[in-house]
């Protein structure tokens, strides 16, 4: 069953596009209705100048006598002589009306009327816009004198028709729109273009990860701009952390071939002999419960170990580890009771182990369960969390057994190994101990101890080491 495309399917460039392209848009709309603002009033304002000039000639030229107006001579703007040139005089006065029009004006006829009776102030100009009897609009402005006899007021009016003037605020605005969406288009290319550049990380992350998938590539690069940097830090780091653990799974079944080897043994053992000596069978029985019992011990042991993940993490959980090293050590005494240990113990009532408190319950046990098992009856425990040469957690175990020579050191850590083979084992807790250690990004250090034995010493890092 498909989806419909909704807006969150969209890639961060088609979403970068629009957002910019409606960014884009309604800033050229804004520039575009300013302009086109400003060049209307420019020149409306270029109108108004025009006619006051026009006005000027009228006052030049006009006198009054008897009432009436009349020139002296020809006006210098021949349009006024012009029948219908589009520029017309008007003298008037408000309580009156018209006086007098233009020869332009003779065949010229208002909408309004009115017009001509407007009271305007002595020496002010007013302008406005008007409708002539076809339809058409025309710019008037109106000037208020006083005559020289001091008591007439009359308005000097000119009209000119507006069709010039929207003709050429109509050509600007095509000239304006055909500027601005030209440069509206390179504008968007542009961004198409600088988009591409600036998300090409983003396309080269997503090569590397495909590459790193079909195993050309181990892990991302690291020449990744700033912003990236953690990004791709986090995804080496997740990377590297499902590798460990497709490794701990292999490694994990191996250990259970290996640990179960034993058990198996001796349950064919047991088999042939019940089938050699039924008499025997109860307690041939209890010999298989037995190591049936220890091989479920080494199968959840082991499912345990292969889900588990690299806890070096400044979000782990803080553990005491005195109370688990006492736990340990009273599970152990009723273990080896027969045997008598006495246990020394140097513990730091505040270290710290930063991680999973069943790892370190893991780690303790097996280190200590050898020292018990190889040791002669004599363990050292110490912890500390305040030394000079380690920031972190320090464990160091000690017994006095037979130790483990120096040529036998590094091999007790591997896996399988056993320095003594003539005591049961399986040869995997120090390889399962040396896991867990480096998990947590720390070390681990067989040599000889003081009390004649041997001596293991295990450091793990802080969250502020491992991050």
């Amino acid at each position: 069953m498909t989806t419909p495309a909704n807006s969150s399917n969209y890639s961060i460039q088609t979403r970068l596009v629009i957002s910019f392209s409606i960014l884009l848009f309604v800033f050229l709309g804004l520039t575009s209705v300013v302009l086109d603002r400003a060049f209307r009033n420019s020149i409306e304002a270029g109108a108004s100048e025009r006619l006051q000039v026009q006005i000027y000639l009228l006052l030049a030229a006009a006198e009054f006598s008897d009432g009436e107006f009349y020139f002296l001579g020809d006006l210098r703007e021949p349009r006024f002589g012009q029948l219908n040139s589009g520029l017309y005089g008007f003298i008037s006065r408000p309580s009156l009306g018209e006086l007098w029009r233009s020869d332009s004006a003779r065949a010229f006829s208002l909408l309004d009327a009115q017009v001509l009776r407007q009271s305007v102030q002595i020496g002010e100009t007013q302008f406005s816009k008007t409708m002539s009897a076809d339809n058409e609009e025309y710019f008037v402005l109106s000037y208020g004198i006083l005559w020289e006899d001091g008591i007439s007021e009359f308005n000097f009016t000119v009209m000119e028709n507006a069709a010039p003037y929207y003709s050429e605020i109509s050509n600007f605005r095509t000239s304006l729109w055909s500027w601005l969406g030209g440069a509206a288009l390179l504008l968007l290319l542009v961004q198409y273009f600088l988009m591409r550049w600036g998300l090409s990380p983003l396309y080269r992350m997503a090569r590397d990860l495909k590459q790193i998938e079909a195993g050309e590539k181990n892990q991302l690069a690291e020449n990744y701009p700033q912003e990236l940097q953690g990004v791709t830090k986090n995804l080496n780091v997740l990377i590297e952390t499902e590798r460990k653990q497709q490794e701990r799974y292999r490694t994990t079944l191996g250990d259970l071939a290996h640990s179960l080897k034993t058990p198996l043994a001796v349950i064919a053992g047991v088999m042939q002999t019940l089938s050699k000596k039924p008499d025997d069978s109860n307690e041939q029985l209890g010999a298989v419960e037995e190591q049936l019992g220890r091989m479920n011990q080494i199968v959840s042991y082991q499912l345990q170990r292969a889900v588990q993940s690299n806890n070096s993490s400044a979000l782990a959980r803080q553990v005491l580890v005195k109370p688990i090293v006492e736990k340990v050590l009273d599970a152990l005494a009723k273990v080896y009771r027969a045997k008598s240990v006495s246990v020394t113990q140097y513990l730091d009532p505040n270290a710290i182990f930063y991680g999973d408190e069943r790892d370190l319950l893991e780690v303790l046990g097996n280190v200590l369960d050898n020292a018990f098992k190889y040791g002669r009856g004599e363990v050292s425990i110490k912890t500390d969390s305040r030394i000079e040469s380690f920031q972190g957690l320090e464990i160091v175990i000690e017994d006095n057994g037979y130790g483990i020579s120096e040529e036998k050191q590094e091999f007790v850590l591997q896996r399988g190994a056993r320095a003594d083979t003539l005591v049961q084992g399986q040869g995997i807790g120090l390889a399962v101990v040396t896991d867990i250690v480096s998990s947590y990004g720390g070390t681990i250090l067989v040599g000889p101890s003081d009390l004649g034995g041997a001596k293991i010493t295990m450091g793990f890092n802080s969250p502020r080491q491992t991050t």
